[in-house]
Formats: C-alpha cells, structure tokens, sequence
C-alpha cells in the first residue's frame, strides 16, 4: 500500500477551494465588516460576494432587515448610486429604499438587473415614487412577496397594476396613500389570490368594501382610521381566515351595534382585536363578538366609551380564551363591570386599565385580591399584536 506521506506533494489552501465552499464560507459570516471585506481578497472573491448578497438597504432605511444587509453608502442615495449598486448584486431577494426620498419613477429602472429574484421591496416614504414607479415594478419584478408602500404616492390604477403582475403577493404596506380607494384594495384582493396581511391605516378614501369576495388566506388586516362602514366590515372578514384585525379609531359611521357581523361566525379564528377609540360601538357589538369569537386572545377595548354592564359581562361570561385586555379610559367601566370580569374570563393573565373614572379603589383591591392570577397594568397600549411584515411567517 502507498503511503500517503511519501506521495507527491500537493499544495492546497483556501483559493484552491470551490466557489460553493466560498460562498458557503460568505454567508455564515456575522461581523458586517467580515462581509464588506470578503471582497477585497480578490476580484473572484468579489464577484462571490457579489452573488452571494441576497439583501440590500441602506443607512436611512426605517427597519433593519438584516445587519449585514446594511450598506455604507451616503444616505441621500441617487439613481446613481442604486444603479451602481444593483448592477453590482444582481441576486438580491429583499431589497429596501425606505427613506431614499429623492428617488423617482425613473431610479427604478435599474429594478430590472434583480429583477424576478425580488421577493421583498420597501419603499416607505419613497415620496418620489408614484404609479408609473410601480409600473416599472410590475414589469420588472413579478415574483414579490412582500411589498410596503407606505406615504407613497400611488393610486388605485398603480395597485391594480402591481397586483395584476405580482400574483404572489403575500404582505402589503398602504398606510397613508390617500389616493387609495375600495377600487384598488378590490384589484388587490380579486387578483392576488394568496394575500395573506393588508396594510390600509389612515386611507381615508377606503371604507372596506373593497375586501368583499377576499382570500380565505387574508389573516391581518389593519385599516386604523380608515373610513370604515358596516358592509365594509363584513368585506374585510369576508373571506373567513381573519386571525388579527384593527379598526381602531373607526369612523362615526360605525353605530352601537355596527360591528354585530364580526361576531356572526364568519370571524371565528379571530385571535386579535384592536377596537381602541372606537367610542360609538356599544352592548350589542360586544356581546357578538364576544359569543362569535372564541379564540380571542387579545382584546383592546380602551377608550369605548358606549360599552357598560352588560358588554363587560358577556366579555366576562364568553372570552374563556381571553388572555389581554385593554379598558383604559372606558368611561362607563363601572365597580358591577370589573366584577364581571372578575368572575369570568379565567384564562386572562393581563388586565391594562388606568382613567376609569367610575371604578372605586374598594373594587379595584377587590379584583387584586381575588384574581392574583392577573397583572393589573397601567401603560396603554397603542399597538397590540404582531408586525406585518411577520404575520405570514408564523
């Protein structure tokens, strides 16, 4: 047999390896200044590097998709510098030019070099952007995913572009595109058949209808201080799958028993409702709810002046899954209200309520006594569940 130590020499080192090994070895990289000087090695090093890189953004970006994602270049980023740079990484997934406000429909032409690899792109206050910018996106990046558009300038004929051309759509960001109406939120939900969260906060034009006919995948909605009216409700659960829902701060057009249709059944796998500020909803929308949702886990009542003995009591009686519950500043939450509370929901772990003016400080050490079981909080919280962008993770 031969042995192996008097065989011919044979230099090896890390150049000899091959470029999945390089690439291997890139992407498990954590230190971001490890990954910017992975290039500088050598240009087959660089050109690594290149194609390795599946996400971009940059320092003015709201959100950190990820650390290493980051990029060194100046914050007022140009067509320039994102030509440069996506003619560089062409096989990028996620992309992000949130805060790159003096980007315009022309800058992003150079969507074409990553093109269909796209699967994420955020262009949050991209205030440059209008429909012809989406129309470029639609031609150039048909497989998206995730798309945030928030305080762009688009309309409802550039989301009906998008949605017609990106029928994988998963998550989508509207918040404050007040050009947005019911007509592009329906172009929406018709056409992308797996749209599983909808971003529509402060769209003062949409009232809800547009969700009429959705996707039993859609399980988020948040359409805070939108224009909401009663059909525009029973759109938005329409499709069945509703999981998580905020209408809070909902429209005068929402009476005491406006919301009666969420608890027909139809939103049973509701698990989180935000109803905060929504002061017109009384009794008979509670007690719906309440009996029609049995998987609520999380439930913000603050500020709903109009809910009084009766609504706490079947929130006491039906949400046996209830876990938070957020009454701040609800006037009518009276000493006989938090004893209902107190003798029901027995799964509740949470309790957030300060300003209660009607509620004596007898009752009040009553329920500490008898329910140690749950934390009595003071905070008020303006948001409750989870983000957007995650929802189709989970």
């Amino acid at each position: 047999m031969e042995d192996v130590s008097e065989s011919d020499n044979v230099e090896t080192s890390i150049i000899h390896l091959p470029d999945d090994c390089l690439s291997f070895i890139f992407q498990r990289l954590d230190n971001v200044a490890d990954h910017d000087s992975f290039g500088l090695t050598c240009h087959r090093w660089l050109n690594i590097q290149n194609i390795s890189r599946r996400s971009l953004q940059f320092q003015c970006s709201f959100t950190v998709l990820n650390p290493a994602s980051l990029s060194q270049t100046n914050p007022d980023v140009n067509s320039y510098h994102l030509h440069r740079l996506l003619t560089r990484f062409q096989w990028l997934e996620h992309l992000s030019l949130s805060g790159c406000t003096v980007l315009n429909d022309s800058s992003l032409a150079s969507l074409r070099y990553p093109g269909a690899r796209l699967h994420s792109l955020y262009l949050d206050c991209c205030f440059g952007i209008s429909d012809d910018g989406i129309s470029t996106i639609a031609s150039f990046c048909p497989n998206l995913r995730v798309v945030s558009l928030y305080r762009c300038n688009i309309s409802d004929i550039g989301l009906e572009t998008l949605a017609r051309a990106s029928l994988s759509l998963k998550c989508v960001n509207l918040s404050y595109c007040p050009l947005v109406s019911d007509l592009g939120i329906k172009a929406l939900s018709q056409a992308c058949l797996q749209l599983e969260s909808v971003k529509v906060s402060n769209c003062k034009s949409i009232t809800g209808v547009g969700f009429n006919g959705c996707s039993p995948t859609l399980g988020y909605v948040d359409a805070e201080s939108c224009q909401l009216e009663p059909k525009g409700i029973m759109g938005i659960i329409s499709g069945g799958g509703i999981e998580f829902l905020n209408i809070s701060g909902v429209s005068c057009y929402i009476r005491k028993d406006g919301l009666v249709p969420i608890g027909s059944g139809i939103a049973s796998k509701l698990r989180m409702l935000n109803l905060r500020m929504c002061r017109t909803v009384g009794d008979a929308s509670i007690e719906a709810i309440a009996k029609g949702c049995p998987l609520l886990q999380e439930w913000n009542l603050a500020l709903c002046h109009e809910v009084k003995v009766s609504g706490w009591k079947a929130v006491g009686k039906w949400c046996r899954n209830l876990k938070k519950l957020h009454v701040n500043r609800c006037r009518n939450l009276c000493d006989q209200g938090l004893l209902a509370l107190r003798c029901g929901c027995m799964n509740l772990q949470i309790l957030y309520m300060n300003g209660n003016a009607r509620l004596t400080p007898t009752a009040i050490e009553m329920f500490r006594l008898h329910r140690a079981d749950i934390t009595l909080r003071t905070e008020e919280m303006m948001v409750i569940g989870p983000d957007w962008r995650l929802y189709a993770q989970e």
